[in-house]
């Protein structure tokens, strides 16, 4: 990698002792599912900050339509669920992972319902199970039909605000992690944020757990949010954490495609009720591609589609849902979006295409959601534990914020209990509420002003995601890896080296750090297993049965044998 992606450490130039400074025993960044389940384990053993770049309820988690798989209908058992997950994962997932988070799944789940979380029932009041792709049974929870991850957003925000000891700040930008030195692997001890009302701060923890989602806006077509542009993912690196499988990211096979339209995904489930895919023939060519036809795992679906495409000639395929009875009460939320352009899907065809819908490469951890930076924890869609290899199995996303959430915070009492300081007092608050006190470790960061010229943000962001979907998108090839990594080397030379104050500037140069990894870890990976589709390398290869592993200021990518 160019060596101006690691030349900065800081994004911005500070003097801790200027800004003001508050104390927490544990700081999660990111308020979806794994944060909030992190923040309400880590408030059993002290004071606990929750920081929601956005609303508290804008994540990922809010979007999800999908359900929540778990291994607890009459017939499921543990052992199924492995295995399906091991098979989506294409020979790349840790078993390790896969057991814990399966087993420990049923039991968070449960405790969800105990919490309040509904889940739709069947005909007979009792609990409806679903399926989706790559389940070999059904054992999907829904909530209303396409909004269970809302309702699982309700459930933990509620709980979290009622919860002693968790405070949530809205609307907080996270831009770097705090480290007392500028070497790789110097403890983590908090972060530097940013309010539109109350400026720049200094979140001093003793224990820090990242869970801010995924990357989704690297790419021009996505499902994410438009807060999910791989912030946290940046910050870790910067701050010396190890970054794993890069390349990986799922494209979920249907979004509805319309000019002018956003991205709006149609759930697997609705493919679970029957619905089935098209060309422009009227063929239904899934049975062609897979055992599974229509709920095959994404990548395959994808892949697919893809080809089906270039085949036809056209910019999208069609997804039939006539058959479906009663589409609006089982999946309201599709219908109501779908009702906007006039679709009804019990009569027309809906225009659908593959979007980037979720990030399986991130920070490296062990299974209580260490990374290898004293201090740092991370957990969710921006961490890699193993779970998902190469490739997500549908709906296990949810329950690991849910069980890695659930560990993560716990394991950070490890810290809270070894660090000694903090606390409030009687030390004055600031605008949160919030004790402050003095920088326990002074820290400068000085940054030498650019010698570049000006620059269009909106035109780097709009290049940038451009490049990510041409190039290291659904089907890549090394020339266009190597373009879209020669696009991220110049763009660096001319926005890494500034200064901004607002979070558009920061969250570009995070993004061109991500897109660099991402686009260097799939030229690396010459091979084409799960969601890595290489035209060039069609076939998996077993020297690339492993992990790779990225880490600032090592210049070459090095990996680890699975389970490692």
């Amino acid at each position: 990698m160019d060596s101006t992606f690691d030349q900065r450490r800081y994004l911005i130039p500070f003097r801790s002792s200027l800004l003001p400074q508050i104390f927490t025993g544990t700081l999660v960044i990111g308020a979806g599912v794994a944060g909030l389940r992190a923040a309400i384990a880590a408030a059993a053993h002290g004071e606990v900050i929750v920081l929601a770049k956005g609303e508290v309820g804008l994540s990922n988690t809010a979007w999800a339509q999908g359900g929540i798989a778990a291994a607890i209908a009459e017939g499921d058992s543990v052992e199924a669920h492995v295995r399906d997950t091991m098979v989506a994962g294409a020979g790349l997932c840790d078993e390790g992972a896969v057991r814990l988070v399966i087993d420990r799944g049923r039991e968070r789940v449960r405790e969800m319902l105990a919490w309040g979380m509904r889940a739709d029932r069947n005909a007979e009041g009792e609990t409806a199970f679903g399926r989706e792709g790559g389940h070999g049974v059904a054992r999907i929870l829904h909530s209303d039909g396409d909004a269970t991850g809302a309702e699982i957003q309700r459930v933990l925000v509620e709980k979290a605000r009622s919860t002693p000891g968790i405070r949530v700040f809205e609307n907080c930008f996270a831009l770097d992690l705090i480290t007392p030195s500028g070497e790789v692997g110097s403890p983590v001890m908090g972060a530097i944020t940013h309010h539109p009302k109350y400026g720049l701060q200094m979140i001093w923890a003793k224990g820090t757990i990242l869970a801010s989602g995924g990357a989704g806006m690297m790419y021009r077509e996505t499902t994410n949010p438009r807060i999910a542009t791989a912030d946290g993912l940046a910050m870790a690196y910067r701050a010396g954490a190890t970054l794993a499988d890069m390349a990986l990211v799922q494209f979920h096979p249907t979004t509805l495609y319309l000019p002018g339209a956003t991205r709006s995904l149609i759930s697997e489930a609705v493919r679970g009720e029957g619905a089935r895919l098209l060309d422009d023939a009227g063929r239904a060519f899934m049975a062609d591609e897979h055992a599974l036809a229509d709920l095959a795992p994404r990548d395959v679906v994808s892949q697919a589609i893809v080809r089906t495409i270039g085949r036809q000639g056209g910019r999208h395929v069609w997804l039939d849902c006539r058959q479906i009875k009663g589409f609006a009460s089982r999946f309201p939320s599709i219908w109501s979006e779908l009702k906007k352009f006039d679709l009804d899907p019990a009569e027309d065809l809906i225009p659908v295409h593959p979007a980037a819908h979720y990030m399986i490469g991130g920070v490296r951890t062990d299974l209580s959601g260490r990374s290898d930076v004293p201090g740092l924890y991370a957990v969710g869609e921006m961490a890699s534990c193993g779970l998902h290899g190469a490739n997500r199995l549908a709906s296990n996303s949810l329950l690991e914020g849910l069980v890695m959430g659930e560990i993560a915070g716990a394991a950070a009492s490890e810290m809270t209990h070894a660090a000694s300081g903090g606390g409030n007092g009687s030390a004055p608050q600031n605008a949160w509420g919030v004790a402050v006190r003095a920088s326990p470790v002074p820290i400068i960061s000085d940054i030498r002003p650019s010698e570049h010229g000006e620059l269009d943000l909106s035109d780097v962001r709009s290049s940038l995601r451009s490049s990510m979907w041409k190039n290291v998108g659904i089907e890549r090839t090394g020339s266009k890896l190597r373009d879209a990594g020669d696009m991220f080397d110049f763009w660096a030379r001319y926005t890494l080296d500034k200064i901004f104050d607002d979070p558009i500037g920061w969250e570009t140069q995070g993004m061109l750090l991500v897109g660099a990894l991402m686009a260097r870890s799939a030229l690396w990976r010459e091979e084409s297993r799960g969601a890595q589709l290489r035209a060039d390398f069609p076939q998996p290869r077993a020297e690339f049965a492993v992990h790779d592993l990225w880490r600032r200021g090592r210049a070459e990518v090095v990996t680890c044998a699975l389970g490692k």
